[in-house]
Formats: C-alpha cells, sequence, structure tokens
C-alpha cells in the first residue's frame, strides 16, 4: 500500500470518527408516544424497524401486501410494548393505495412523527435480458410510491417537527451487476430525496430528511436471492432496523450500515479501476 493510500484511508477514518464523536446523542425516551408510519414492514428490516419502535413505545402503523402476515407483526408489537399498532395491507404497485395507507395512519394516529419507508418490490436477481416493463414496474412500487407518500406526508410531518426516514442501499451509491432494475430504483431514490432535503432545508422546512445505504442484510429475501451468487458478508437485520431508527431519530441527514460501506463509496471515485475489479469479481458467473 503506497504513502498516498495509507494518508487517504486515514484521513477517511479520523473523519468518520470525529463525524461519530459529534452526532447527535439518541433519547430513548424522544420515542415514547412518537406516531409512526413504517411500509414494508411484513417481514425482514421493515418488521425489525416495528419491533423496536414498539419496545420503545411508539404508537405504531405498519403496512405490507400480506394480512396475515401483519396481524401477526401487529400482534408482536403489542406484546413489546407499543401505545398502539395497527395494520393496513396495501400494494405500493398500485396509483391510489400509498396514499390510502398515510392516510390511514394519520387518521389512526392523530398527525405522524416519522414515516418510514423502506417496502421493496420483488426482483430476480440475474443478469437483466431487457425486460422493460418489469423495470417500470419496479420503479412504480421502489420509487414513484416514495415520493407519493413523502408528498403526502409532509403537512402532517410539518404540523409535529417530524422525520422522513429512506432505506435505501449500497447498490443506490455503487451500481452492480445482477440487479440492474433495483440499482436504478435505488439510485432514483437516493437523487430525489437528496435533492427534496435540499429544497426543505432552504424553505427553512421543520422536516428532516435521513437517507440509510445498507449493506447486505441478513434478510431471507435477500439471502436467498444471493446465496448462490457472493460470499460478501451481510449483517444483521435487527441492528440495522435499531441504526435506522436512531438515525431518524437524531435527524442525522445520512446513515452508512455497517460503518465501513460508507469508505467503500468512496473509493468508486478514489480509486475506479480498483473497486470495478472488486465488484465484477465479487460475484460468480460463468459466460
Amino acid at each position: 500500500m503506497g504513502t498516498f493510500t495509507k494518508i487517504l484511508l486515514s484521513a477517511a477514518c479520523v473523519a468518520f470518527l470525529a463525524v461519530k464523536w459529534n452526532a447527535p446523542r439518541f433519547d430513548p425516551e424522544s420515542l415514547r408516544g412518537a406516531r409512526v408510519l413504517v411500509t414494508g414492514a411484513s417481514a425482514g428490516i421493515g418488521e425489525q424497524i416495528a419491533y423496536h419502535y414498539a419496545k420503545f413505545g411508539a404508537q405504531i402503523v405498519i403496512t405490507a401486501r400480506r394480512e396475515k402476515v401483519l396481524q401477526k407483526v401487529v400482534e408482536k408489537c403489542l406484546s413489546l410494548g407499543a401505545q398502539k399498532a395497527l395494520y393496513v395491507a396495501a400494494d405500493m404497485a398500485s396509483e391510489t393505495e400509498p396514499d390510502r395507507a398515510l392516510d390511514f395512519a394519520v387518521e389512526n394516529l392523530g398527525g405522524l412523527d416519522y414515516l418510514v419507508l423502506n417496502h421493496i418490490g420483488p426482483s430476480p436477481f440475474s443478469m437483466w435480458e431487457g425486460d422493460v416493463e418489469h423495470t417500470r414496474w419496479l420503479m412504480k412500487v421502489n420509487f414513484f410510491s416514495y415520493a407519493q407518500m413523502a408528498w403526502r406526508a409532509l403537512a402532517s410531518l410539518e404540523q409535529s417537527n417530524g422525520a422522513l426516514v429512506i432505506v435505501s442501499s449500497l447498490l443506490g451509491k455503487m451500481p452492480s451487476p445482477f440487479a440492474v432494475p433495483y440499482t436504478s430504483t435505488k439510485f432514483a431514490l437516493n437523487g430525489f430525496f437528496g435533492a427534496l432535503h435540499h429544497e426543505l432545508v432552504m424553505k427553512k422546512s421543520n422536516v428532516s430528511i435521513s437517507i440509510c445505504t445498507l449493506g447486505l442484510i441478513d434478510t431471507d429475501a435477500a439471502m436467498d436471492k444471493v446465496r448462490d451468487f457472493t460470499n460478501v458478508p451481510a449483517y444483521p437485520a435487527a441492528a440495522a432496523a435499531l441504526n435506522i431508527i436512531i438515525t431518524g431519530a437524531t435527524r442525522q441527514p445520512e446513515l452508512f450500515y455497517p460503518w465501513f460501506i460508507h469508505i467503500v463509496t468512496l473509493s468508486k471515485d478514489w480509486f475506479p479501476f480498483i473497486t470495478d475489479y472488486v465488484i465484477q469479481n465479487s460475484y460468480s458467473y460463468t459466460p
């Protein structure tokens, strides 16, 4: 490793530690009674987010497509200490159901303090073979419904000094093979909410936006997809969920989980050829 590279890596580590040291302190009591809507909460990260909010004594509405699974998650949230836990089954590919889910939460909670947008549509982990229709559909689920719900929630969040929490991915920062449609939707999310963050600040809005960039998380859905393609380590969904909640509660603009993927995202600009080589050789593929 050359001297210049060592200096850059050392500087990145120092900057990361400085940011962490000066980050706002999380007060769990701030979430007691908080009114929260979590999307994509029937399984995986969204389910774990709901359970953490429940333990903090929040009032929760969860949404996803599968009603029976949502019922079970609500029951567990109540057993974990949620002040209120409700569900609304909704399909985020619909033109109207994202609005219906948001309105249900506002009406039944009497307002909204946190909107956690986490849902994603199913997409194959494979080489792209020109399926534009699937890409269009996935953009509707993974991107347009996010914009739709965020806009509809802004009035309630303004009243409560609330927060938008967007669950994104490392693939929204660095393109990856086998996930062309999914990667496209996450790049769109980062661009949209990054730009919206600037606009809200310029308008002196009291609504914060937190964009959460996650590496590979050990959800059943993710592991089933990548198991035969890569040995990249996966990280626990429960820990990711807790970090997402803390980021929103402390109104931090960004989360990188696990922490070192922040450095990974910087590497594509510092060492693009090396980064491309590593990405392309992190997966098993025989033409």
